[in-house]
Parts: C-alpha cells; sequence; structure tokens
C-alpha cells in the first residue's frame, strides 16, 4: 500500500491539495484491507473504509470503489462528476477528467470497459459497456464510447467515430535522448 501511495504522491506531484489524491489514499487504503486474511482483524479496517468512502464521495465528486483494477500512476485532473464501475479495468498511467463515467451500458447487465495503457479521456466522456479500450488512446471530451477502440486511436463524437492517431515525429522536447543536430 504505502509503495503505491508514494507513486500516487509522486503522480499528483506532491500536491496533498489535490482531490484525486485524497480518492487514492481511500482507495488504496479499500485495497490493503483485503491483504488481511482473518476476518475479524479485517472487520475495523473495513468499517473505516465504509466510512471514509462516501466522505471522500462528498468532498471530491469522485466515485472509485476499491474494486476497480488499477494500474499504476492513474491520475484523475479536474474533480468532479467521475464515475467508475467497481468491475472496470485500467492499465498504467491512465488520466482522467471530470465528468468521466466509465462502467455499464445497461441496468442490471454485468461488463465494464477494459482500457489499455497511456489512455487519455477527456472531460465528460462515457465509456460504457463491456468494452476493450486499446494502448495509447485518446479519447475526446463528451465522447460516448460504446464500442471497442483499437490501440493507437482517437475516439470522438457521439457515439465516438475511431480514427487512427497520427505519428508524431520524435523532437527533442518529447524525445530528451534526440540530440538535435544542427548545420
Amino acid at each position: 500500500m504505502f509503495e503505491n501511495l508514494r507513486e500516487d504522491w509522486r503522480t499528483y506531484d506532491y500536491q496533498w491539495s489535490r482531490q484525486g489524491m485524497w480518492v487514492m489514499v481511500v482507495y488504496r487504503f479499500g485495497r490493503w484491507r483485503y491483504t488481511i486474511r482473518r476476518r475479524w482483524l479485517r472487520l475495523p479496517f473495513s468499517f473505516l473504509y465504509k466510512l471514509l468512502k462516501p466522505i471522500s464521495e462528498i468532498l471530491t465528486g469522485i466515485e472509485l470503489p476499491c474494486e476497480v483494477t488499477l494500474g499504476r500512476r492513474f491520475r484523475i485532473d479536474h474533480f468532479g462528476g467521475v464515475i467508475i464501475s467497481g468491475d472496470a479495468v485500467f492499465g498504467d498511467d491512465c488520466v482522467i477528467r471530470n465528468g468521466v463515467t466509465v462502467g455499464l451500458r445497461h441496468t442490471g447487465v454485468r461488463g465494464s470497459p477494459i482500457i489499455g495503457d497511456r489512455v487519455d479521456i477527456g472531460a465528460g466522456a462515457k465509456i460504457l459497456g463491456p468494452i476493450h479500450v486499446g494502448d495509447d488512446v485518446a479519447i475526446g471530451a463528451n465522447a460516448v464510447v460504446i464500442t471497442d477502440v483499437p490501440a493507437n486511436s482517437i475516439a470522438v463524437g457521439i457515439p465516438a467515430r475511431i480514427l487512427p492517431r497520427k505519428e508524431r515525429q520524435p523532437t527533442p522536447e518529447t524525445h530528451p535522448e534526440i540530440l538535435e543536430v544542427r548545420p
């Protein structure tokens, strides 16, 4: 738990004032309590989690149950109105913004999205149903994604249209290991 919290601390630029960081602390605590094998020892921690979770939801407007599977360096920018279903899965280095919903497409029908690595989700986007979002995908603001999105794509619109992502040429600013040679 503490190693994950240290990484979250770096992900949120060492700022306790970020509401996403508050939610991550409660999430990590909720996940950690499941590592306590004996039920009677876990019970007070479960009680504390059940108190902290609604308090963090009220203060931040972010619903992130501890049943969600998160990769490393998960970041919630621009808090408020974020709802994530308990059976959603996120890869590493994902970023979500305010107003995002990731969850079920129909009430009572199981199946939430599985989201790959390095996925950037714009404000107000809705990702619904048992779909797969590949690695290195950008989902535009207010997009409604209800079908699979292949890797290296962009999803925009309602319902989302899938567009191939343009290859960017590496520059010294984006890749410091490249030295620019000038004549």
